[in-house]
C-alpha cells in the first residue's frame, strides 16, 4: 500500500512522476469521454468514474504503473447490458450503472480478503485474445455509424452491422472527413509518437474546428454541455431487487477489471524487477470502483494503453496516478464547459484507434502455429461475443477457460522410461531421444496430479505401455515423483492396478512419491512399506 512505498520516495522520483501524471491525465480524458458514450452514459460520467477512482486506487496498488481508468470492454458491457435493463430511462440507466461500479467494489473487496488474487489465472490467455478481438468487432460496430454521421442501430454485433450496410448511403460528408481525417492523425500518433497524448491534440483541433467552421449549423453532431462541478456523493437510489438485476453484469465487469489489472500489473512487475501482490491489486480495485459508484462513475479496471502511456512518460511510483486523478478534479470543477463542442465523429475516432490495440494479429498467428486447438478455442470466444453479446462473451470465456484447464489436467502424461546409456538415471524413450530398456521391467513416468476425473485415463495408459511389450513383464515400475498431489480415486487407482497385475504375475512397485502422496496411499490402504521402499527407479529394479 502507500505507506509502504511512500517510506522511500525519492524527491527525485517526484519530477518523473509529475511529468508522467500530466501526460496520463491527457490520455485519459478524451478516453473518459468517449468511453462513456459506449456505457450509454452522459460524458461526465467517465470523468468522475476516472477522478474518483483514481484518487483512491494509487493509495492501494501494487503495481507502480497500472493506471485506473474506463476501458472500452467494460464500458461496452455497461452500455449493452445496463441497456436492456434502463429502457431508455437515462436516470435509471445512471443508476444502475452506479449499483454496478458498488457491487464491482464489494467484489473486489471481498476477493481480496478472502486472498483470491490466484482465481485470475484461470480465464486463459488463449481465451483472452479471442474474447478481445470480439470486443474490437463489436465496439467498431458501434462507432462507425457516428464516424459516417448517421444514427446507429441497435443490439448485437450482426444487427448492427446490418444495419451499417443498410444505412451507409446517409453517410454525412462532413462528419465523414472531419472522422477520417482525426483517425488518421490517431494512428499515425500511435506509430510515430507512441505513448504521447496525440488524442489530446485531436479533442483540441476537433473543438476549434467546430467554432471556426460552424460544424454544429452543417449538421455534425457535437458532444453537447458538460456539467461543470462535482456530482453528489453517495449510494444510487436503487432497490435490492435492482442491485440483484445487475450483479450477473457486475460479476462480468470484475472478471474483466481482475483479469486484465493483473495481467497488467504481472507485466510491469517483471520488466522493472518488483513484487507484484494480486491479492492488494483486487482490493485496489475493489476500493476504486466503490468510489466511482458512489461519485456517479461506472465500473473501471487498469487499462492497457493508460498504462503504458504512464510508464512511458516516466512514472516511478502510484504517485503519478495521484496527480492524473488531480488533474481531472481540476478539469471537472472548473474547465469541463471547454468540451461542449467536441465533434461526435473525433470521439468516434478516438474509440476506433483505442480498438485497434485489442487485435493483435501477432498473438494469433503465434496461437496458430502453436495450437490449432487452442486457437478454434479463441475463435470460440471471439464468436461467443460476436453472437450472444458481451456479457455472455465473458461467461463463454470464463467456461471455455474451464474446460480448457479440465482437459489439460483429465490427460496426465503417462511416459515409459528407459536408463540413460549405461548410468543409473533414467529418462523419457522418444525418438529423438533413445534409452535402454530394462529386460523383463516396465518402467513409467505418471506427469501431474492423479485426480478423480484423470485415475481412469491413466491405468488405461499404464495397461497400454504394458501390452506393447513383446518380451514377458515380471516388473512394472511406476515413478510418482511428479505426481503433486493425489485424491482417493487416484489412490484407488493404483492399489486397484497393484492387485490386477500382481494376479498376472507382475508386481508393481511405486518409486519417489512425495510425502503429501505417500501419505494419501497409506490413509487408502496401500502398505506403508511397499510406499516407502524405492526412492529412484533405480532403487525399484529387480537384483540380477
Amino acid at each position: 500500500m502507500a505507506r509502504e512505498w511512500l517510506r522511500g520516495y525519492d524527491g527525485k522520483q517526484l519530477r518523473p512522476d509529475l511529468v508522467a501524471g500530466i501526460t496520463l491525465a491527457a490520455y485519459i480524458l478524451p478516453s473518459a469521454i468517449a468511453d462513456a458514450s459506449l456505457a450509454g452514459l452522459p460524458p461526465q460520467a467517465g470523468l468522475y468514474a476516472c477522478l474518483f477512482g483514481g484518487l483512491i486506487f494509487w493509495a492501494l496498488c501494487s503495481s507502480r504503473h497500472t493506471a485506473i481508468s474506463v476501458t472500452s470492454a467494460i464500458s461496452l458491457l455497461v452500455g449493452t447490458s445496463i441497456g436492456e435493463l434502463s429502457h431508455g430511462d437515462a436516470a435509471r440507466h445512471i443508476a444502475l450503472s452506479m449499483g454496478t461500479a458498488v457491487l464491482v467494489g464489494v467484489f473486489g473487496i471481498a476477493a481480496w480478503a478472502a486472498r483470491a488474487g490466484v482465481v485470475v489465472n484461470f480465464v486463459s490467455e488463449t481465451v483472452l485474445i479471442g474474447f478481445k478481438c470480439g470486443i474490437a468487432f463489436v465496439l467498431a460496430g458501434t462507432q462507425i455509424p457516428k464516424l459516417f454521421g448517421f444514427p446507429g442501430g441497435e443490439g448485437g454485433f450482426w444487427p448492427r452491422l446490418a444495419h451499417i450496410l443498410a444505412h451507409i448511403g446517409e453517410t454525412h460528408p462532413v462528419a465523414l472527413a472531419l472522422g477520417v481525417a482525426a483517425l488518421v492523425v490517431l494512428i499515425a500518433g500511435k506509430v510515430l509518437l507512441p505513448g504521447k497524448p496525440v488524442a489530446l491534440v485531436v479533442v483540441a483541433m476537433g473543438i476549434a474546428a467546430t467554432s471556426i467552421f460552424d460544424l454544429e449549423a452543417r449538421g455534425v453532431h457535437v458532444l453537447g454541455v458538460v456539467p461543470q462541478g462535482l456530482p453528489p456523493f453517495g449510494l444510487p437510489a436503487l432497490t435490492l431487487g435492482e442491485f440483484d438485476s445487475v450483479l450477473p453484469i457486475a460479476t462480468a465487469c470484475f472478471l474483466l477489471a481482475a483479469v486484465e489489472s493483473s495481467a497488467i500489473g504481472r507485466m510491469f512487475a517483471l520488466k522493472h524487477g518488483y513484487r507484484f501482490d494480486a491479492n492488494r491489486e483486487l482490493l485496489a480495485i475493489g476500493g476504486a470502483n466503490l468510489m466511482s459508484g458512489l461519485g456517479h462513475g461506472f465500473p473501471i479496471s487498469g487499462g492497457m494503453s493508460q498504462s503504458l502511456v504512464n510508464e512511458s512518460g516516466g512514472a516511478r511510483s502510484p504517485m503519478s496516478s495521484l496527480i492524473s486523478a488531480l488533474i481531472l478534479l481540476l478539469i471537472t470543477v472548473a474547465f469541463s464547459g471547454l468540451l461542449r463542442d467536441l465533434p461526435q465523429p473525433v470521439l468516434a475516432a478516438i474509440v476506433l484507434a483505442a480498438v485497434t490495440g485489442l487485435v493483435s494479429p501477432a498473438a494469433l498467428k503465434r496461437l496458430w502455429h502453436f495450437n490449432r486447438g487452442e486457437f478454434a478455442i479463441a475463435a470460440v470466444a471471439f464468436l461467443g461475443v460476436l453472437g450472444q453479446g458481451i456479457l455472455r462473451g465473458v461467461l463463454v470465456g470464463v467456461v471455455l477457460s474451464l474446460l480448457l484447464l479440465l482437459r489439460r489436467a483429465s490427460q496426465p502424461n503417462v511416459a515409459e522410461l528407459g536408463r540413460v546409456r549405461e548410468s543409473s538415471e533414467f529418462a523419457s524413450i522418444t525418438d529423438d531421444q533413445p534409452r535402454t530398456r530394462v529386460p523383463g521391467v516396465l518402467a513409467a513416468r505418471i506427469d501431474g496430479a492423479l485426480l478423480y476425473f484423470n485415475a481412469e485415463r491413466a491405468r488405461d495408459r499404464l495397461i497400454e505401455l504394458i501390452a506393447s511389450r513383446r518380451e514377458g513383464i515380471s516388473v512394472a515400475i511406476i515413478f510418482l515423483g511428479t505426481v503433486p498431489t493425489i485424491d482417493l480415486a487416484g489412490a484407488d487407482m493404483l492399489i486397484e492396478l497393484r492387485h490386477a497385475l500382481h494376479a498376472r504375475g507382475i508386481d508393481v512397485r511405486f518409486a519417489g512419491p512425495h510425502s503429501r502422496v505417500r501419505e494419501a496411499l497409506v490413509r487408502a490402504g496401500l502398505d506403508s512399506a511397499a510406499v516407502h521402499a524405492f526412492r529412484t527407479v533405480a532403487d525399484a529394479l529387480p537384483d540380477c
